[in-house]
């Protein structure tokens, strides 16, 4: 199971949602270059890590994937592919994350709005373990993000290494892939202080003035159900986020420090390229 964050918009939030519980490949020794499809799916998540409120969306959504040797864009997101070796694998990866009004959420009444915000940088994957049908890798992201806007603002870094261990179709599953992902992430100052810090001129009785500061921002693990059904692909996922113990759990905009997430969708993959390539693990 391959995850990747929430997307940056209300179309774009179903489809990280998607990449999140899509899971493990089919086992198979090739597949098409290309696929193009269209969906629907629903969502629930909350506005920000450490908020109380939150957002669900009936959205439809698109599926591409494309399986070419240096670029691929898949369950794992859209990548570049620097370097490959049974035992490691080294990335380019990339990610998007939703924007958050703050007239929609009280805890940041009056403040300004979260962009929407895209991230990019090194992802090293190692193989730990290996048997038929299951494989543990070593995920170690690292990702330097912007906010997208027309002139975009760097917010500093995030580095999200993860335990991820996918179960392909056996066993009890009968023909289900399943996914399981767990890990600790770290952000630097700014990265923090964008989501969390309170200035001076956005206090107010409730909300003092908080500057952030480096360091860990909290675990999250995540479990991924998915299956083809010939030109039909049926997914789900479930996430867990715990922000005990980040270096921002005292900003008065934490407002729960552990929370649920959830999604499902249903695809309809109606185009396919008819040359076929290996598979990748």
């Amino acid at each position: 199971m391959k995850t990747k964050q929430l997307a940056r918009s209300r179309c774009t939030a179903l489809t990280a949602g998607l990449a999140l519980f899509s899971g493990a490949a089919l086992a198979q020794a090739s597949q098409p270059l290309w696929e193009l499809g269209v969906g629907v799916g629903a969502v629930s998540f909350p506005a920000y890590r450490g908020s109380d409120q939150r957002r669900q969306y009936l959205l439809p959504t698109p599926y591409v994937t494309y399986h070419g040797r240096w670029l691929r864009a898949d369950r794992d997101g859209l990548r570049g592919l620097l370097w490959d070796t049974d035992a490691a694998q080294l990335t380019v990866s990339a990610a998007l994350s939703p924007p958050a009004p703050s007239d929609r959420i009280r805890a940041r009444e009056g403040m300004p709005n979260l962009k929407a915000n895209f991230e990019i940088g090194p992802q090293l994957d190692v193989l730990l373990w290996s048997a038929p049908q299951r494989k543990l890798k070593l995920l170690l992201p690292l990702r330097l993000a912007h906010t997208l806007e027309r002139q975009p603002r760097n917010i500093g870094w995030v580095l999200h290494p993860k335990l991820n261990l996918d179960v392909q179709g056996t066993d009890g599953l009968a023909g289900w892939n399943l996914g399981l992902q767990a890990g600790p992430l770290w952000g630097d100052k700014r990265q923090h202080q964008y989501f969390y810090g309170v200035a001076p001129e956005h206090v107010r009785a409730d909300r003092p003035a908080y500057e952030a500061s480096a360091g860990f921002a909290g675990m999250q693990y995540l479990a991924a159900l998915s299956r083809r059904y010939g030109d039909y692909w049926l997914g789900a996922f479930v996430r867990y986020d715990n922000l005990a113990g980040a270096r921002f759990a005292d900003s008065p905009l934490v407002r729960s420090k552990d929370y649920w997430a959830a999604g499902v969708a249903l695809t309809w993959v109606f185009k396919q390229s008819a040359t076929m390539v290996p598979a990748h693990d």
